[in-house]
């Protein structure tokens, strides 16, 4: 791990705690292009009644447009979750130069937890993957959400 993907991560995590405070799950996103931060999100599935609002596809969608280009080569993207196939999938069209994630997903993960999406050699354009940056604050995150949530249901 280095010192800007730390600091990129922390950042991750504001977002992160955005999506909390309007109770969605929080997981959030920094895009970056050399060495800018030029685009974040964090997840809106719910408020925004819209299935494909993942952090990750927030902070895409703004860098497409703040760029005018879905194309975004030579960009890192920062996530506090391990990204899902979805994901991942919108990543590898955009042609992200490299991601890097904080907690592993055991569930829905597609960086190696569940699907090695990335790893598809057939796929034209490949993008690399790294995770485990950060791993347990990402986590606790979520832990501590999930707690809660329980915690008012009872």
């Amino acid at each position: 791990m280095t010192k800007p993907d730390e600091l990129y991560m922390h950042m991750a995590l504001d977002q992160a705690h955005n999506a909390a405070v309007i109770g969605e799950v929080p997981v959030g996103a920094v895009l970056v292009k050399d060495g800018q931060v030029i685009a974040h999100g964090f997840n809106q599935v719910i408020t925004q009644s819209d299935p494909t609002a993942h952090a990750e596809i927030m902070a895409l969608r703004l860098a497409a447009e703040k760029l005018g280009n879905y194309r975004l080569p030579g960009c890192e993207l920062f996530v506090t979750l391990e990204p899902c196939a979805m994901c991942v999938g919108a990543m590898l069209h955009a042609r992200l130069g490299r991601v890097v994630f904080g907690a592993f997903d055991p569930k829905t993960g597609a960086c190696g937890s569940v699907l090695d999406v990335g790893a598809v050699a057939q796929i034209n354009h490949q993008t690399t993957f790294h995770g485990g940056v950060m791993a347990e604050a990402c986590g606790q995150v979520l832990k501590d959400f999930f707690a809660a949530r329980r915690s008012t249901t009872n």
